[in-house]
């Protein structure tokens, strides 16, 4: 079979869904990571491919679909995908972080296989390893109910991804030398919409097309490496209805601020004189804000955009007072034909709270990032491997951070030291996680598998007198939590997921320079039931590359 043959049938393939022995739908999709080169800020540059795509191809599927995505890595250095948002049911195998996976080596491929379990929404996937997300390998990742599950809202006449990030005309290379070198990256050199940033100027080609009268969802990820953006549509209003997988309450916004790691969908009606309109993205909080455009177009229009673009508010109080406008839609049902409200969150005892305090210093010369005083370091064996083959006292050691910390510096920051960060959590536990920045810009965290209740955001520091103000009924279960200036967040969650799980910063220079961790989470019994055994295609490395392998897991 020729390449031409092989690329036709990967394309058939990706777009059926196969059924095997009664088992939930398959869906096959094979990439080809390549280098490119492209002008996303009008500066040809290197840019990173996925079968000759960016930003990379669509993953669409139902809840419950099994996905197989074979990765062909075709660049200069090792490679790894993550799935941002996707839980990853007992099967934190396939997060695609440098903590749970070796790196897929150039030249060689590796399928990676989940199942999108109880979950819709809107997500995306983007390379984990050497800051190659700086050079793109980012694309849209989605979740639609299946059929016999209602969604509180009509069929739209069509479903768009719009991917926002901002972007640096440096190489990843050179911008991965500055933070090996202990320097910062300073401010990305504009916005991108789809990996592109329009002009503004009405000859821009559209990248939407809407029929009159008709109404549109529209996907929105902030896929960026270090900026809040603001969106908004000229001259149209935006319906809100998902976060990140959990049906909201349907206010109407004319602007949304969405911040680091985080998506969103809204729907758009084409109610206006037809023309040509532009959607607006600024970065949000910096002193000279990015501006991109994307057009959109009535059919059949010939009159251009207005050069009059909307405003973005300014300031994190509008920021703050916005995201507790969000509430989770209680009535409508999920991925599963319950209630979204008939888990009761806010009446579940809290069994533990762990307080995280970000920090920044430098260790012997350098810039890192620390929770707790502690700069995360990624262990040559990947931290899951060492668990399951019993090594993990030559590889790390458990809560190196503590549940109640206190900085004692004079300076409010502790000296930062470097090791791998793993906390130890208890099974089936409820927790408290309280997340402190005492620095002056907006800061996003993400969690890998798991969804949390985004109870609270508030000024100062956090106390428990606090819990008073948590909102214990309608919070929103998502996967990205922000956190303002001098302020703090308080998220909660039931570690029901078996397996290592990262939660991390979403500004990629934080991320690099030790702003993340490891949660595990284990059951006391190891079995079936409750976490999948390590995959036969299982890629190995470091002090475990020459063991054999473990006793499988038994139901």
């Amino acid at each position: 079979m020729n390449n031409k043959m092989r690329s036709v049938l990967a394309i058939l393939l990706a777009m059926t869904c196969i059924s095997v022995n009664g088992e939930d739908p398959y869906l096959f999709y094979e990439w080809k990571v390549t280098y490119g080169t492209l002008s996303p800020l009008g500066v040809p540059q290197k840019v990173i491919l996925i079968n000759n795509q960016f930003p990379g191809p669509r993953i669409n599927g139902t809840s419950n679909n099994n996905v197989h995505v074979n990765v062909f890595n075709q660049l200069d250095e090792p490679l790894l995908f993550t799935w941002n948002g996707i839980q990853q049911r007992k099967n934190s195998w396939q997060e695609g972080t440098l903590g749970t996976n070796c790196p897929i080596p150039p030249g060689t491929n590796y399928t990676y296989r989940f199942q999108v379990k109880d979950q819709i929404g809107s997500y995306y996937y983007y390379p984990t390893t050497g800051l190659l997300r700086a050079a793109g390998g980012y694309g849209p990742l989605t979740v639609v109910s299946r059929a016999l599950i209602p969604v509180p809202f009509d069929k739209p006449e069509d479903d768009y991804t719009v991917l926002v990030g901002d972007w640096y005309t440096k190489s990843h290379t050179e911008l991965r030398s500055m933070l090996d070198t202990g320097r910062r990256l300073g401010r990305p050199q504009g916005l991108v919409i789809n990996g592109k940033s329009g002009k503004g100027d009405g000859k821009d080609e559209p990248m939407y097309t809407l029929t009159p009268g008709k109404t549109y969802r529209f996907r929105f990820c902030n896929v960026g490496m270090k900026d809040s953006i603001n969106v908004r549509f000229q001259g149209h209003t935006m319906r809100l209805v998902e976060i990140e997988g959990s049906h909201v309450v349907q206010n109407v916004y004319d602007s949304l601020d969405i911040h680091l790691g985080q998506c969103l969908s809204v729907l758009v009606t084409a109610d206006k004189e037809p023309k040509d309109y532009f959607i607006v993205a600024s970065t949000r909080f910096t002193k000279e804000p990015h501006t991109a455009t994307a057009t959109i177009r009535y059919a059949n229009s010939k009159s251009p955009a207005s050069p009059q673009l909307p405003k973005a508010p300014e300031g994190w109080e509008w920021s703050l007072n916005q995201f507790r406008s969000f509430r989770w839609n209680l009535t409508n049902s999920a991925a599963r034909p319950n209630p979204q409200g008939s888990y009761h969150y806010g009446k579940i005892n809290i069994s533990r709270t762990i307080k995280l305090v970000t920090s920044a210093g430098k260790v012997d010369g350098k810039l890192r990032y620390a929770i707790n005083g502690i700069s995360h370091v990624d262990p040559p064996t990947p931290i899951r491997l060492a668990q399951h083959y019993g090594v993990s006292d030559k590889v790390f050691k458990y809560d190196l951070i503590k549940d109640d910390y206190k900085p004692t510096g004079e300076d409010g920051q502790d000296k930062i030291t470097l090791g791998p960060i793993v906390i130890n959590g208890t099974w089936k536990s409820f927790v408290e996680f309280v997340i402190e920045n005492p620095g002056k810009t907006v800061q996003s965290f993400h969690t890998s598998g798991y969804a949390f209740f985004a109870v609270s955001i508030e000024p100062g520091r956090w106390s428990p007198e606090k819990r008073k103000n948590y909102n214990l009924l309608d919070a929103v279960s998502r996967n990205t939590i922000q956190v303002y200036p001098n302020s703090f967040a308080v998220v909660m969650t039931a570690l029901d997921n078996a397996g290592l799980w990262n939660i991390r910063a979403n500004s990629m220079e934080k991320h690099y320079l030790g702003q993340q961790f490891y949660l595990s989470v284990h059951a006391a019994t190891v079995s079936l039931q409750d976490e999948y055994n390590m995959p036969d295609n299982n890629l190995l490395c470091g002090i475990v590359k020459d063991l054999p392998k473990p006793t499988p897991f038994r139901a």
